[in-house]
């Protein structure tokens, strides 16, 4: 017999914290409520399309496509497209009831078919890796029953799913609009029936999201009940984190992101805040064990115990962002092993101790050879768009603590394209490079570090690491229906990557916001942190 579930109960999946108002009488919720204007909203990078797997991705493409479920503050998955679902006794089928008469803003429906549709595209025509990777090898066939229920079947069982499908990435696209049209006009205006549609991408500068007035579809976290209360929303592209963060200042902004570390003390005392930390992998190294010096773990230790990486995060980022010692995933992921996260304190002693036993002599200049080889090591991190230059501070801290223990460290600052278009996918290119991946669910450990194979070759797995006792615990934590039993298993995969220091932790990535005073309503989705501007209203 199959049970139903109407939002079921799930692991908590991010630390979300409202971080305190300013002052202002708005900040005690006052002010009379106004329909209509447009909120002016200050974001960093500019994605290459408004959909597809990177999270600044995902945060725009929230303003625009339905998912089918979405995950509330308690963790437990709430309904959005989806009204209800059943789960098979065995786990390996989920068919969901669907809203009625729900439509894009094409005019199509979003029906059983288009759903399906979607999963197929994500799955077989690489229309989104993040998606597809999330639900891999698990994912088997999306099926329409009739109009208003879609079957989804899995390989096995695999508890995640749910929570998985929450993401951004998972957003429903018209598939009349997406067949009819060309590639460049689906990236720049993808069609969905979210609460705003895309009416203008002035590349370089902005995107200019318009209100759906005929918006049905809205979740059952939304704040309130019907289309969006606002007119517009500017969605602004500010690199720069001083003039972000000073456009608030002036009224040019009414919402900034990533508010910088050094002005967050100033920003709780005069604006809204949010800070999020965000569940998954977080900014911590993947290291080189295939090729160059980190292949001996010993020297991967060394440089674990050689740099004091908890004062670097505390000072470069002003007690903000917190230190991160787990490097496999975020403090804020359900099934995080805590005490995973305490080891390799800082101790140079112990650094030096563990390059003289793996036979690295220090030489006049204080940097460590062997065999004729300085012990240099290629640091390869995405500057301007994973490291803020907050954070580029931190790794230049710590490259001459590492120098003091004998490591010559080369930064080397690589632009998204570099970092993602191939430049630096070979081994041979870098000994370890430092990043994040959003996920709400421990099942991230899958896709960063299950073993990679001739038959199943795993891109994302930095690394190199390929542990078979590794990813037969993570493959049986993905199985495992008790969460206690998953969340234990998860917590020996982080063990296993500690222990071997394949990957070194750093800090937690996390989103912050600022808000005008007189902007009520702005939430984030819990599942990665988007802005929700379908609920906000200013107040005069």
């Amino acid at each position: 017999m199959m049970k139903k579930l109407r939002g079921k109960a799930g692991i908590v999946a991010a630390l979300l914290l409202l971080a305190g108002c300013g002052a202002g009488a708005d900040a005690a919720g006052g002010g009379t409520p106004q329909t209509g204007g447009t909120i002016v909203y200050g974001h960093v990078q500019e994605p290459p399309c408004i959909f597809g797997g990177w999270i600044q991705q995902a945060y725009i493409s929230r303003q625009v496509l339905d998912g089918l479920v979405t995950l509330a503050e308690d963790g437990s998955i709430q309904p959005w497209l989806a009204t209800s679902w059943t789960v098979s006794p065995d786990g390996t089928k989920y068919t969901f009831t669907l809203k009625e008469n729900v439509k894009f803003t094409d005019g199509t429906p979003v029906d059983a078919a288009a759903v399906a549709w979607n999963f197929d595209y994500w799955e077989n025509k690489g229309g989104n890796s993040t998606a597809k990777v999330s639900i891999d090898p698990y994912f088997k066939a999306a099926t329409a029953v009739d109009a208003t229920h879609v079957e989804i079947s899995l390989t096995r069982p695999f508890p995640p799913f749910l929570t998985l499908i929450t993401q951004g990435y998972f957003g429903i696209q018209s598939p009349t609009a997406f067949q009819s049209r060309g590639e460049k006009e689906n990236c720049e205006k993808p069609i969905g029936s979210g609460g705003f549609v895309v009416e203008e991408w002035k590349h370089g500068e902005e995107v200019i999201l318009a209100k759906n007035p005929n918006y049905t579809s809205w979740p059952a976290t939304a704040k309130h009940q019907g289309p969006a209360i606002v007119d517009k929303v500017r969605w602004k592209f500010i690199a720069d984190g001083v003039s972000r963060y000073s456009s608030l200042g002036t009224g040019e902004s009414h919402v900034v992101y990533e508010v910088p570390t050094v002005n967050w003390k100033d920003a709780k005392t005069r604006y809204q805040t949010i800070r999020y930390i965000t569940p998954g992998k977080p900014v911590s190294f993947y290291i080189n064990t295939k090729t160059g010096p980190f292949t001996d773990r010993a020297v991967r230790q060394a440089f674990a115990y050689g740099a004091d990486r908890k004062s670097a995060v505390e000072a470069g980022f002003h007690g903000v962002i917190p230190y991160e010692g787990n490097p496999a995933v975020s403090q804020s992921t359900p099934g995080y092993n805590a005490e995973a996260a305490k080891a390799y304190a800082y101790d140079p002693a112990k650094a030096e101790a563990l390059l003289e036993q793996a036979g690295w002599a220090k030489g006049g200049d204080g940097i460590r050879t062997k065999d004729g080889k300085p012990l240099t090591i290629k640091l390869v991190y995405g500057a301007a768009f994973i490291f803020t230059q907050e954070g580029a501070t931190v790794l230049q801290v710590m490259q001459e603590q590492w120098k003091k223990v004998g490591f010559d460290v080369k930064l080397i600052p690589a632009t998204r394209a570099e970092l993602w278009g191939g430049k630096y996918a070979d081994p041979s290119t870098f000994d370890a490079t430092p990043s994040y991946w959003t996920s709400p669910s421990p099942s991230i450990l899958w896709i960063v570090w299950r073993p990679s194979t001739v038959e199943r070759p795993n891109g994302s797995n930095r690394s190199f690491y390929n542990n078979d006792t590794l990813g037969q615990t993570i493959d049986r934590a993905n199985g495992e229906q008790d969460a206690a039993q998953a969340n234990a298993l998860y917590g020996q995969a982080q063990q296993i990557i500690q222990d071997d220091a394949a990957g070194i932790g750093l800090y937690t990535q996390n989103s912050t916001y600022a808000v005008a005073q007189n902007l009520k309503d702005v939430w984030l989705e819990k599942s990665q942190g988007e802005p929700v501007f379908s609920d906000a209203y200013f107040t005069r």
